[in-house]
């Protein structure tokens, strides 16, 4: 069951969502805490722990509303309604600004961010589009709070520009009759089925994301794909046109024709092999010092000659399979 305990800022009661949480988990264990950011009682935990806490829900007030300019699909970033997951996939960036900490935390005030969203997108200078799912993953959030929905309706009504965010899950039903008017930019990302495995622990299979995808696409959604993140297992490239032929087989020619393509190589940290190797001592080892090099304070991207290989080769083949779709960045 999740949660399997909840902590929460007690001053998240006084907002609408909150209560609404609060009735919604009755039988879960609350616990007070001063700040969402700070739980010294999970923070002192051994990394050992990081799969039981993942089991928790954190419930607070954001408190942090400054807009990031990105310059890939979005032009901004956005601090939104949530931040972590209960995922626990093995490369997580978000495991490198949380540490063993990077579990699911819901901002209450949902409004409040919301309204800036708005605001802010009726005072750029030009049509913009903002990122609001890049601290969290937004369609497992929208299970337990139901803030997607809001925030694509609202949106859609008052807003200007794009929204988007992606995914590893498939949990779309609610989204579909959805009045989004164009303004959402739905992103779907992929992996091969024995990295999603072994590798993205607790998401949703290759498969279930396939058929979200089509979903969104048919219920007039913009959408694209990440290959995201590409990882040099054993035996990669055959993994990679085991992927890349089951997409060409199951998107509809609607998603096919319409996606874009985002292909992202794997970055890795110290932080996360030191949570790894204590939380998932028999898991796939994805840091290979071979093929990695250092890439600022204790973080690794691979080789330069390796990924321009790579780099390469995904190119090739995915063009192969999908000459309409433009490949928006390679990083």
């Amino acid at each position: 069951m999740f949660p399997k305990k909840i902590y929460y800022e007690p001053k998240a009661l006084d907002f609408e969502l909150g209560q609404r949480l609060k009735d919604k988990y009755t039988d879960v264990e609350w616990i007070p805490i001063k700040s969402h950011n700070n739980i010294e009682e999970l923070r002192n935990r051994s990394n050992s722990d990081f799969v039981e806490m993942k089991k928790y829900l954190i419930i607070g007030i954001r408190k942090t509303h400054k807009y990031v300019e990105n310059q890939k699909v979005s032009d901004y970033l956005v601090p939104y309604s949530s931040s972590g997951c209960s995922a626990m996939c093995l490369y997580c960036y978000l495991v490198c600004n949380y540490n063993k900490c990077s579990y699911l935390r819901i901002y209450v005030n949902i409004d409040q961010m919301l309204d800036k969203l708005i605001e802010r997108s009726h005072k750029t200078d030009k049509i913009c589009t903002f990122e609001i799912g890049s601290n969290s993953d937004l369609i497992l959030e929208n299970v337990i709070t139901g803030n997607l929905i809001k925030t694509i309706e609202r949106f859609a009504e008052s807003g200007r520009g794009y929204i988007t965010f992606p995914t590893k899950f498939s949990m779309v039903d609610d989204l579909l009759s959805l009045d989004h008017k164009g303004k959402v930019i739905f992103r779907m990302s992929v992996n091969p089925e024995m990295i999603i495995k072994k590798v993205e622990i607790g998401t949703s299979p290759l498969a279930e994301r396939i058929k979200a995808i089509n979903k969104m696409c048919k219920a007039g959604y913009r959408v694209g794909l990440l290959i995201a993140p590409v990882i040099f297992v054993e035996k990669w490239k055959e993994l990679y046109i085991e992927l890349l032929n089951t997409l060409s087989d199951r998107l509809t020619k609607k998603v096919k024709s319409e996606m874009f393509i985002e292909v992202i190589f794997m970055t890795y940290s110290y932080v996360q092999n030191a949570i790894n190797s204590q939380a998932f001592p028999k898991a796939l080892k994805i840091y290979n010092k071979e093929l990695m090099t250092g890439r600022g304070r204790g973080k690794y991207c691979y080789k330069q000659e390796y990924r321009d290989e790579a780099e390469c080769f995904l190119r090739k083949e995915i063009n192969k399979r999908f000459e309409g779709a433009k490949i928006v960045y390679v990083v």
